[in-house]
């Protein structure tokens, strides 16, 4: 109705694989390059029929946050992964905030460092989806169009590496998950990938700390307990991949948690790496507590700052009613302003 042009999956193989297909073996596709035409990365694609909501993810998706940024006069640049990789912190160390898109997922050692740099150094970053900074990849210098994946051990993965496969090609190094590698993304960002549906969504529910103490102006100028119970990705704010802080996997001890979703939906399923075998967990959790995405702001002792939202779908209900307005819209424009100074 809105004139998108319609999903394309049956014409992908004429426009070259992604790292999410796999060879006419059944092995996993692990180099992919972004000189392919990649339908995904154009605003109008209708990535899933969602009755919900616009059907947008990826690049597409992240357009719902550009909007709202425009709407409210807030000025910004954009910068790739391959633009932070290439240059470091230097790129990214004169902005007062730096926001993710909704789906941050794939890193190299050089983004994460960048990243880490720039929270420890007093910049504030605004984490503004889910299932983010959670696969290790590689490039090639002489070849910075490429990327390479071997998806080891676990995870929610599109294809498994098989024995002896799990090191890249192109440095030599362990791929497969950042928390196998050390670094998960609770140690960043607070939050890391929990649970994971279809493309539906729910809502938040406001703790404690959001309406008393130090952190009451992230939710000033909000009345509402339930936050984000509509929205143009699924349907909600809290969906389809959802992060939760956990303190052993390196959320800081003064992360403060404002937000929980609950009500997760009938397809929603916790991660592989938080399950040990049946209903037990890494955590001792239920493992239906793990579907969970949380809201979550702590201080760097930099003077620095993190606020993540835990969820992939949240940008999508920045708008509402036909306008970017409501409770999510103001929740992130408390935040970015007072991030920026404004």
């Amino acid at each position: 109705a809105w004139g998108a042009y319609p999903h394309n999956a049956d014409h992908w193989p004429l426009y070259g694989r992604s790292t999410y297909n796999k060879h006419a073996d059944g092995s996993g596709i692990s180099l992919s390059s972004r000189r392919r035409p990649i339908l995904t990365m154009r605003p109008g694609y209708l990535t899933f029929h969602d009755p919900m909501g616009s059907g947008l993810r990826h690049y597409p998706a992240d357009t719902h946050l550009l909007g709202w940024l425009s709407a409210k006069g807030l000025d910004f640049d954009v910068v790739t992964d391959e633009d932070l990789d290439d240059e470091g912190l230097d790129l990214i160390a004169p902005y007062k905030t730096v926001l993710t898109g909704s789906h941050p997922e794939y890193h190299t050692p050089g983004t994460l460092d960048a990243l880490a740099a720039y929270t420890n150094s007093g910049g504030k970053l605004t984490y503004l989806g889910g299932n983010g900074f959670y696969w290790r990849i590689a490039r090639d210098p002489a070849r910075p169009h490429m990327i390479e994946i071997r998806r080891a051990e676990g995870g929610i993965r599109a294809w498994a590496a098989e024995s002896g496969e799990y090191y890249h090609a192109i440095d030599g190094q362990m791929g497969g998950l950042w928390r196998r590698n050390r670094r998960p993304p609770q140690q960043l960002a607070g939050v890391g990938f929990s649970g994971q549906g279809k493309f539906e969504g729910t809502h938040y529910r406001r703790l404690p700390a959001s309406y008393d103490g130090e952190l009451a102006w992230v939710f000033a100028g909000i009345n509402e307990e339930i936050v984000g119970d509509y929205g143009l990705s699924g349907g909600g704010a809290a969906g389809f991949e959802l992060d939760r802080a956990d303190p052993t996997l390196g959320t800081p001890e003064n992360a403060v948690i404002l937000a929980r979703s609950e009500d997760p939906p009938k397809s929603f399923v916790t991660v592989h790496e938080e399950l040990l075998g049946g209903s037990t967990t890494i955590s001792g959790e239920d493992s239906d507590e793990l579907m969970r995405g949380e809201i979550v702001y702590f201080d760097t002792p930099s003077g620095g700052a993190v606020f993540a939202v835990g969820s992939i779908t949240f940008c999508g209900s920045l708008w509402r009613d036909g306008r970017f307005d409501g409770p999510v819209s103001r929740l992130l424009e408390n935040v970015v302003r007072r991030f920026t100074g404004q």
